[in-house]
């Protein structure tokens, strides 16, 4: 049987070497599911205005939310995005690091971790230098989903069960580990892939839970809703002190009720915040330009509109502002 602590011993021996490798291939979301490059990959025109922008999985939030920011940036500067589908928050804070992407959606806490060279055995006493914040967008929240029949009402009910955490090496993977250590849970059998494959694996019976992490409503978890019957478990109570009490990046969130399909009950819960992040390689004027076209332009968007302003911006940022980004938001 696969168990957390065998996931736990790969990241250690993995360490920082391990996070950039992972930045050399596409994997399976943080914040969603499926690999591959975003749009047509075509992106002409000179190498100094093509820039690559390292979203999640097709699954999650990160993924389309990076589209439409593609869209707005390139009507509105002279850079051309090339977004591309990964396995979200660690995977690409090294690609950050080796500056193979210019800018990539992450978690705030993983930032905290990857700066400061703590938290999680990936960045510890590795710390990643060169990372620096753009902007954060809006809260990434934590969803523990099962199937109706599944008897788990209660996070102490994943004691023995099968539990998708996340792609290895995600931020969904590292919030679904915090979680379930902080409220008692050690036995339980670990499977990892994105929130695609996670879906498809509750609608086999493959699995028991699944941990996903992403601006709700999340698309894998609305597909999965509209052909099964699902339970949100709720993290409430004693548990959502508990969780809150060991990492201190962890806020209360509300699932509203009718955000999937037969769930009509508002679900409490915690979440992380999404933010944007850049490295310092990438010129001032180049993250200001882009950080201007976002945030001049945020009517267009269409996902998270009533989270994403350019008040709240800086609610939550982790790490040390590039100078770019800086000088829009002091503006």
């Amino acid at each position: 049987m696969t168990s957390h602590r065998t996931r736990r011993r790969f990241l250690e021996a993995t360490g920082l070497a391990g996070v950039v490798a992972l930045a050399g291939c596409s994997g399976n979301g943080g914040d969603g599911s499926d690999g591959g490059d975003g749009g047509d990959g075509s992106d002409g025109g000179d190498t100094e205005t093509r820039l690559s922008w390292h979203a999640g999985g097709t699954g999650g939030t990160y993924y389309p939310l990076s589209n439409e920011i593609k869209t707005i940036v390139e009507a509105n500067t002279d850079f051309s995005l090339n977004v591309q589908s990964t396995g979200a928050s660690v995977e690409n804070v090294g690609s950050l690091a080796d500056e193979s992407a210019d800018f990539a959606l992450i978690q705030n806490d993983i930032a905290y971790f990857a700066k400061n060279g703590t938290g999680i055995d990936t960045f510890q006493d590795n710390a990643i230098e060169n990372l620096q914040g753009v902007a954060t967008l809006y809260p990434e929240t934590i969803t523990v989903v099962t199937l109706a029949d599944s008897g788990i009402e209660t996070l102490g009910d994943l004691s023995g069960a099968t539990i998708n955490t996340g792609d290895l090496g995600s931020g969904t993977q590292v919030n679904a580990n915090q979680i379930l250590e902080a409220v008692g849970i050690t036995d339980y059998n670990e499977q990892n892939a994105g929130f695609s494959q996670a879906s498809e694996q509750l609608a086999n019976g493959d699995i028991d839970a699944a941990f996903v992490v992403g601006g709700w409503p999340v698309g894998a978890i609305e597909d999965l809703a509209n052909t099964n019957d699902v339970n949100i478990v709720p993290i409430t109570g004693e548990n959502r002190a508990a969780v809150k009490d060991a990492a201190s990046w962890f806020a209360d969130d509300t699932i509203p009720a009718g955000t999937y399909t037969g769930v009509d009950e508002a679900v409490e819960t915690v979440a992380v915040q999404a933010m944007i992040a850049t490295n310092s390689g990438v010129p001032a004027d180049t993250v200001e330009s882009v950080t201007a076209a976002i945030f001049d332009n945020l009517d267009e968007l269409s996902i998270k509109t009533e989270f994403i302003t350019v008040d709240s911006a800086q609610d939550g940022m982790s790490i040390e502002l590039h100078e770019g980004a800086a000088a829009y938001f002091d503006a």
